[in-house]
């Protein structure tokens, strides 16, 4: 296996850095999360439109301009396709069936259960789209677009983000040794 990487890191950073500035350019700020609520919000306004314009928060959202399929469903579209194509190019890297697809350390900790790791990325997921939109943003849109305009709460959202992601490594791995 080549551990060598195929692009520089800085290079890779200068790359998304420029695509990020002509993105914001074009189109505007990026963030996906909002995309979920739109389309509960849509459902809801023709499934029950009296539930939907009685709650707050659902009734901005999924107006008949925001149904039809916009920048921020391409972008979802987008991150599934092109990881299922990173996953093809790269799949000659990927750890040998000897080896297992599961992490030592996860194993370790938690047992060889894929089902339990299945779950456990699930609940993560669940958990990082409703403290994104707690948030009022995901980490795309506050991370990368919020960060690089410098605006406040996307620079509160990435400082506490990296803190807890830390905080949840050194408790969850304490005793592997590898934090």
């Amino acid at each position: 296996m080549n551990d060598k990487p195929i692009i520089s890191w800085k290079v890779a950073g200068v790359a998304l850095g420029l695509l990020l500035t002509l993105a914001t350019y074009l189109v505007g700020p990026l963030g996906v999360s909002t995309q979920f609520v739109v389309t509960d919000a849509a459902v809801l306004h023709i499934v029950a439109p009296g539930v939907a314009e009685a709650n707050t928060y659902l009734a901005k959202y999924g107006v008949a301009e925001d149904w039809g399929i916009g920048y921020g469903w391409m972008l979802v579209l987008g991150m599934m396709v092109g990881g299922g194509i990173t996953a093809m190019i790269f799949r000659t890297r990927q750890p040998r069936e000897d080896q297992g697809s599961m992490p030592s350390m996860w194993k370790s900790k938690f047992g060889p259960s894929e089902m339990k790791r299945y779950g456990a990325s699930f609940a993560g997921g669940v958990l990082l789209l409703f403290g994104a939109r707690l948030a009022g943003g995901c980490t795309s849109g506050h991370m990368i677009s919020g960060i690089s305009q410098l605006a406040v709460s996307s620079l509160i959202f990435g400082v506490v983000t990296f803190a807890v992601a830390i905080l949840t490594a050194k408790m969850i791995y304490k005793n592997s040794g590898a934090i």
